[in-house]
Order: C-alpha cells, then structure tokens, then sequence
C-alpha cells in the first residue's frame, strides 16, 4: 500500500518496491567478536556470534527467525539494519550494497529500516517524555511532518492504541506492554519500508502478547510494511510469518514456508523445537507426550563443531556429519534445508548408515514412537522417489540410520523392523 507524501515532499516516503520484489538480500554475512586477552590485549579468539548465513526478504511479506537462546538471531537482526559492523558477507537493501556504509550514508537508510528492541523497559530513555522519544526520528532525519510534530506523534499514539492525551507523560507510567507499543510508534515515525522486530513479546505478559501481535498484523496490512519477526516462541512466529528461518549455532539450518514448516519440518532440530510446542487440547491431558529432549547444552561458538554444527546432540548423526557441512539446499519447492540425513525426505547420505557414539546417547531422550515414525517415513518417501526414477531402493541404508539407535539391537533385527514398517507407513507430505 502506498503512503502519499506530504506537502513538503519530506514527511513520508512512498512504498517503491511492489509486493514480491526482494527487498532485503544477504548473503554470506558473518559477525565474529574477538576476544582480547593480555596487557597488549591481543586477540586469541573470536565469538562467532553469526557464521555465514543466505536469505531474502521480499517486499511485504514477515520473515519469522527462531531458535534457541545465543544462536544468533538479535546479533543477525542488528546486522541487517546495520547497528553493528559485519565481519564479512554482504547486505544490499533494494539493490544497494549497504554492509560497510559509514554513519553518514547510513543516515538516509534509516528512514527505510527500522527496529523494535526487545526489551520496552531499557529501550526508551527514562528522562524524556513520550513525545520527545516518538518525535526523536524527525529531528534527527530533519522531517517535518504536515500538522507539526505533535499532532504526528498524537496521530502515530492513536494508531499504536494509546491515548494522545499521553504526549507529555514519562515511560516509568507506563506498562510493559504500553511502553512496547510506544516503542513501535517510535519504529512507525518515518514510514519504514521493512521492520525489524527483536523478540518484540518475549518481555510482555502472556495476556499482552497478542494484543502487540495483532497491532502488528494489521499496522502491516495497512502500511504495507515489511516484517523481520525474530523471537524463541514458536507459536507467535507461526501466527505471524509467511516464511520461517530456524537458526543454530549461528548457521540457519532451516528456511521455509509457514505451512511447510510446522506440516512437515526436515532438519532434526525444527523436529526437536516443534515438539516442544504445547498443543491446549485437554483431551491430550493423558496421552504420552512425543517432545524430544535433546542431548547436553548448544556448543560454545567460540570454537563450534566440525561439520554439521547440530551433530553433538542430533540423534542421527553419522561419520560424515562430524567432517562435511550440509549446505543449505532446497530439496522441496520453497523448502531449504542443511542436513545429510533430513526428515520426511530422501536421505541425501544414504551410504554413511554407522552411527555415532552421540548419535546412540541422543536416541535415548528421544520417545520409540518418534524414531520408528522418523525411519519409516524418510524410507517410505526415499522408496517414492526410487520409484519415480526407476531406480531400485537399498532398503537397509536409510533405514538402519534411523532406526539403529532406539535399543542398540542386532542388524538383522533393525533391518526387519525398517522393512516392516517402511511398507506400512505412509508419507507425510
């Protein structure tokens, strides 16, 4: 949707780039914090808080980032509206390489992108009142806004759900969920062409939660913004998203559609952060819960594992897990993924079937039922891409990978399990 421009020309900026065009690409971007030790403070390491990650954001759409705490999501969130430096890699908004903009070239950009900080209590500043902080984007960007500064800030105050009347209050009378809404008027001032959200509900209460998501939707429907969501809740970034990235380790293993994603997820971690998701079915009250509990802590990223990064805690790593690394590929249409052994597809490893000694450990936290549906259902589609090709299936290879690990049972018991099942299970698109 377009903004019309104010008289002055300078108020508001006009959505240029039209609904599917890439609006945002990245490409390679990695940001490592040294570490410094000594009197002469030399550098003896590196946190490698963002590794080398590729994705696109198209022109009005919300790109949902999640996963578990220190993999890199807000550090990847600061980098895209370039409040930290890369390291290396590149970021091109609307086709203009902004990764190594000074200050002042960055300055026009900002009205463009634009964030909400995660935490609404030390995000607006104590001293200023809340017109001083909403209207703070005008005078640093030098806009005037048609009507005055006031009346726009009145105005941004109404569309947030705030009352107006509010100008001259000061953030401690606020709640948490009021100063979160003043945080995003503040992010509205200039009509941004992309958003970048930092966990924008993970400090709120559950009851205001959805009240900052739903103004969230609909200031997107209105203003035709471009969401970045990153967040550890599952269940708000499905609300939400059109396209959902799952990140680990600073690496995004996952990157798909919202439907395809929570349908049929194929990286063993998405599978391992789905479970986790509670279903409020009272009817379940009873039933055997299928979460899989993953093996140990995340790995330091100071010096992550070889390899697949997932592979200390994953429960169907293999030797060429610990030595190769996955790339990211679309193996699904709108379906990328980085793993060797993927769920509900084809094994793309299927000769490496030893398990590791990690692989057996993490197989122990993880339910029977969860593991027989894993190797059935990869067989079962592994026997229908065979069958499309008219190529033969070595039923034994994908099959002893997955199931191998459930009991530490003899071959030819695992392999006869497999192939009972991989005949009745059916696949799961």
């Amino acid at each position: 949707m377009a903004i019309p421009a104010q008289s002055d020309g300078t108020a508001t900026l006009t959505k240029d780039a039209a609904p599917g065009e890439t609006l945002l690409k990245v490409t390679g971007l990695q940001k490592h914090f040294p570490i410094r030790k000594g009197l002469l403070q030399r550098q003896v390491g590196a946190v490698r808080a963002v590794d080398g990650i590729d994705f696109e954001v198209r022109s009005g759409e919300t790109l949902g980032v999640v996963g578990e705490s220190g993999c890199g999501k807000s550090t990847m969130g600061r980098l895209i509206t370039r409040l930290l430096e890369p390291t290396a890699g590149k970021v091109e908004f609307e086709g203009k390489d902004i990764t190594h903009l000074s200050v002042a070239g960055m300055r026009p950009m900002r009205r463009d992108v634009q964030m909400i900080f995660q935490d609404p209590y030390s995000s607006l500043n104590p001293r200023h009142t809340i017109g001083t902080i909403i209207s703070a984007p005008f005078k640093l960007q030098g806009v005037s806004p048609e009507g005055g500064v006031k009346k726009e800030v009145q105005r941004l105050l109404s569309v947030v759900g705030l009352n107006p009347e509010h100008y001259n209050r000061y953030p401690h009378e606020f709640s948490g969920g009021q100063r979160q809404r003043i945080g995003i008027a503040r992010a509205l001032a200039l009509n941004p062409k992309m958003v970048v959200a930092d966990e924008p509900v993970s400090a709120l209460d559950v009851s205001i939660q959805a009240q900052v998501v739903n103004l969230l939707d609909d200031l997107q429907q209105e203003l035709g913004l471009t969401y970045v969501i990153i967040a550890h809740d599952l269940s708000v970034v499905r609300h939400v998203s059109d396209r959902i990235a799952v990140m680990y380790l600073g690496k995004i293993v996952e990157l798909a559609d919202r439907e395809s994603l929570y349908k049929a997820p194929m990286h063993p971690y998405t599978k391992a952060l789905m479970s986790a998701v509670p279903i409020p079915d009272p009817r379940r009250k009873s039933a055997k819960s299928e979460r899989i509990l993953l093996k140990g802590d995340v790995p330091s990223p100071i010096s992550p594992p070889s390899g697949c990064r997932f592979h200390t805690r994953c429960w169907k790593a293999t030797q060429i897990c610990t030595t190769t690394e996955p790339p990211l590929l679309e193996l699904k249409p709108g379906q990328q993924v980085a793993c060797h052994h993927p769920e509900n597809f084809e094994d793309q490893a299927p000769q490496d079937t030893v398990l590791l000694t990690a692989a057996k450990e993490a197989a122990e936290l993880v339910a029977d039922e969860v593991l027989a549906e894993s190797a059935a259902t990869s067989a079962a589609v592994a026997a229908e891409v065979a069958a499309a090709t008219e190529t033969p299936v070595a039923k034994e290879s994908p099959a002893v990978s997955k199931e191998a690990p459930a009991k530490d049972a003899a071959p030819e018991a695992a392999s006869e399990a497999d192939e009972a099942s991989e005949g009745d299970a059916p696949v799961k698109e």
